[in-house]
């Protein structure tokens, strides 16, 4: 079955190009595409999409609030945030009101599809900056050790090392030299040691701190 995509974004060219980028890809389908969040909670329950891609700046209601709301009305699937803000405050907020991702709109398309993967299977894809400045609000590293730290492999590490730079799924494949299916492996073994749901926690407890910060999966 192919992923299920519901677009929120109040430019026509480019809602128009997502759908047909992502509508045309083998594996996902566009089952919705709005000018406006206003009735993103309704929406989403009359299409049941699998990915959210949301926009911030829209008419009526933005991006970040329509997030809180989708979240308030108790619906889980991932929302991923498309936008052209890359100022602190809006992705502290974004990823604070419940989003599991947060991309800039000069994303390279193939790195969007990945994306969009990504959060499905749940990871917290961010452009490389966005992904960097995340970690930096983490508080100072923990004193107390770790053990379940001693229980990565090697590959786990590296796998985690490239997700704190802001590679996709995709793009870790081809570094090391294995496929995309592999990498899933890895990281799902991964989140189970260190007990975490997402790429920004299992990052987080393996730099040393606690899984606290902006909480990617409300």
């Amino acid at each position: 079955m192919p992923l299920r995509i519901l677009l929120f974004d109040d430019s026509d060219p480019l809602r128009l190009a997502l759908s047909l980028l992502i509508g045309g890809t083998p594996g996902f389908a566009v089952v919705g595409n709005f000018a406006h969040a206003l009735d993103a909670v309704a929406h989403i329950q009359a299409h049941t999409p699998d990915v959210v891609l949301m926009d911030i700046d829209m008419p009526g209601l933005s991006g970040i609030e329509a997030v809180a709301q989708i979240r308030q009305a108790g619906l889980r699937m991932p929302v991923l945030m498309l936008t052209v803000f890359d100022d602190d405050e809006r992705v502290f907020t974004a990823l604070r009101a419940g989003a599991n991702g947060y991309l800039l709109k000069h994303t390279h398309p193939a790195r969007l599809l990945d994306a969009i993967r990504e959060v499905h299977e749940g990871g917290a894809p961010m452009t490389p900056a966005i992904a960097r400045r995340v970690l930096g609000w983490l508080p100072a590293p923990m004193s107390q050790p770790q053990p379940e730290l001693a229980t990565l492999t090697d590959r786990e590490r590296e796998m985690l090392e490239h997700l704190a730079s802001g590679m996709a799924y995709r793009e870790i494949a081809t570094v090391c030299g294995i496929t995309v299916e592999t990498v899933h492996s890895h990281l799902k073994r991964v989140y189970e040691k260190l007990h975490v749901r997402s790429a920004t926690e299992a990052v987080a407890r393996f730099y040393g701190h606690p899984p606290t910060g902006p909480d990617t999966r409300k």
